[in-house]
């Protein structure tokens, strides 16, 4: 990190993830990551002028309720009966100007996944850890001078490791930590003020995730996540800023396809 900007940028990105991380819904049916919607929310770790920048996100999700539409469903309707995830992000931003920049993120996810074995009948729980999949994305943020608009693109690349189900056979495809596709990403924010002194802002984010070279008959549903919300930049605790940070986040996912797929009609969710 090169200035005490950076520093502050990195304190306030720690805070907002344990925001997110507290305030994160479980994922509804289906697909059992659910991880995208960690990729948006929080104006955190948005460029804001020339430099490096180094952040640390932690999050995690415990699915373990069945839904159907806005409704409860019976756990017996489900072989799956929890899957708990933390998702460790460290990652890297640059910005070479005041309007490019690049950010690339590696991931490891820890996971723990109970289900009925097709084989035994019976309950099993199967726990691993593993490196996800890296993301890297350009950010142009040439629309204004003070950098409130941008655009992100790039890949998710197919680095986390699908292959934990040949150990056992009870691991779904949807449930492994990686997804075996190259996905093209293509995401905007901006952000805004709502009062003079810039203590109060508000922001908006979007990100598209198309999967598009895939591997072993699956693939993973086309995915959108989309958060906005507001900040407040008047607090501190010595030569820490706080931010507390107000947000909705909204997901949207079609269904998995391919062979391999587990269960296409049941997959994909709104959120």
């Amino acid at each position: 990190m090169k200035n005490m900007r950076n520093r502050n940028v990195l304190e306030k990105a720690l805070l907002a993830a344990l925001l997110a991380a507290a305030l994160a819904p479980g994922a509804a049916r289906g697909c059992a990551c659910g991880c995208g919607v960690f990729e948006v929310a929080t104006s955190s770790i948005f460029p804001q002028g020339t430099g490096g920048m180094a952040f640390l996100e932690s999050d995690f999700s415990d699915q373990k309720h069945n839904w159907h539409a806005d409704s409860m469903a019976p756990g017996a309707n489900n072989g799956d009966k929890e899957i708990r995830t933390w998702f460790f992000t460290p990652g890297l931003q640059y910005m070479f100007n005041w309007s490019w920049g690049i950010q690339a993120e590696a991931p490891y996810d820890n996971r723990v996944f109970k289900t009925i074995s097709d084989s035994t009948g019976k309950l099993v729980t199967e726990h691993w850890s593993q490196l996800g999949d890296i993301r890297i994305e350009g950010i142009y943020t040439g629309f204004s001078p003070d950098l409130s608009t941008g655009l992100t693109f790039g890949f998710k690349l197919p680095t986390g490791s699908t292959s934990h189900n040949d150990a056992s056979g009870d691991v779904d495809r949807d449930s492994e930590i990686g997804t075996g596709s190259t996905d093209l990403l293509l995401g905007g924010f901006h952000l805004g003020s709502v009062t003079k002194d810039n203590r109060v802002s508000w922001f908006a984010q979007a990100l598209l995730d198309v999967p598009t070279l895939t591997q072993a008959h699956y693939r993973p549903g086309v995915e959108i996540d989309a958060a906005a919300g507001m900040y407040y930049n008047g607090l501190s605790l010595g030569r820490m800023r706080i931010t507390p940070v107000a947000q909705v986040i909204a997901s949207e996912r079609t269904s998995d396809t391919g062979a391999n797929a587990s269960n296409p009609i049941a997959s994909g969710y709104q959120r």
